[in-house]
């Protein structure tokens, strides 16, 4: 399954290490996640040299050409919620994680749309068996 996966790059990169260890599982199960370089430590120095027209251009193709959306949005971000939104006016499903006790923004926890599932995590190992439910259960 081709799974866009979504998650903060300049609003901070504290859970750097969640999103490889979500992108390189689901990697090694066999999904095609475009965006996986951007779990990858040096993306923020790599993204900086891309201009902002491309960096649209380029997600926004991605997200039209997956099956699905993973978020961690346990570090607030423009872009991702963005990125969210735009994969749910699609119809796309969606997963957004985050550590339990973090604050997520009410236009994510308030959204009732059938698409979006919300699920908080304890522990890495428990972000990425919810991310690898997510895409079994959305394989088609």
């Amino acid at each position: 399954m081709n799974i866009y996966f979504a998650c903060s790059i300049t609003g901070g990169r504290e859970f750097q290490p969640v999103y490889e260890s979500i992108t390189r599982a689901l990697l090694a199960d066999g999904h095609e996640i475009p965006t996986a370089h951007l779990a990858e430590a040096g993306v923020v120095n790599e993204e900086k040299i891309v201009s902002p027209l491309a960096v649209y251009t380029r997600d926004t193709d991605w997200i039209r050409a997956a099956q699905s959306l993973i978020a961690e949005v346990s570090v607030p971000s423009h872009g991702v919620g963005y990125e969210v939104a735009f994969a749910l006016g699609l119809g796309k499903p969606v997963l957004c994680l985050y550590q339990q006790g973090r604050p997520v923004s009410k236009m994510i926890t308030g959204n009732p749309d059938p698409n979006l599932k919300i699920v908080s995590y304890l522990t890495v190992e428990g972000a990425v068996r919810i991310a690898r439910d997510f895409a079994v259960a959305k394989d088609l």
